[in-house]
């Protein structure tokens, strides 16, 4: 069994900007990328009344990001989701080293 870190942040935090969720009920946005981890894989996250399962966690750096990651996210691109990160927090600089922990998710189906 993989051992993960103690988490910084609960489920119930993951996923919060109004657009994001949106993305996510859209089914758009499959992954969020944080600083640290808040939730483990099967836990829930419930947005609007409809699950979604925590599938996998996982570490990467910011400079192993592609389109596809960026995608994942609900962005057309990799830039466009770097341009999205840096205005929510405008004093963050986007350091290709910087590790990050990448939860992917699912919905649950009834």
């Amino acid at each position: 069994m993989i051992e993960y870190p103690e988490k910084t942040c609960s489920v119930e935090r993951l996923v919060t900007v109004p657009a994001d969720v949106e993305r996510v009920l859209k089914g758009e946005k499959t992954a969020t990328r944080r600083n640290g981890v808040y939730a483990y894989p099967d836990e829930i996250m419930e947005l609007d009344g409809k699950q979604f399962k925590v599938d996998k966690l996982y570490r990467q750096q910011l400079g192993e990001m592609t389109d596809e990651h960026a995608k994942q996210e609900g962005y057309p691109s990799l830039e466009d989701y770097k341009q999205s990160i840096l205005a929510l927090h405008p004093k963050m600089p986007w350091l290709p080293t910087m590790k990050v922990w990448v939860h992917e998710f699912s919905p649950v189906e009834k």
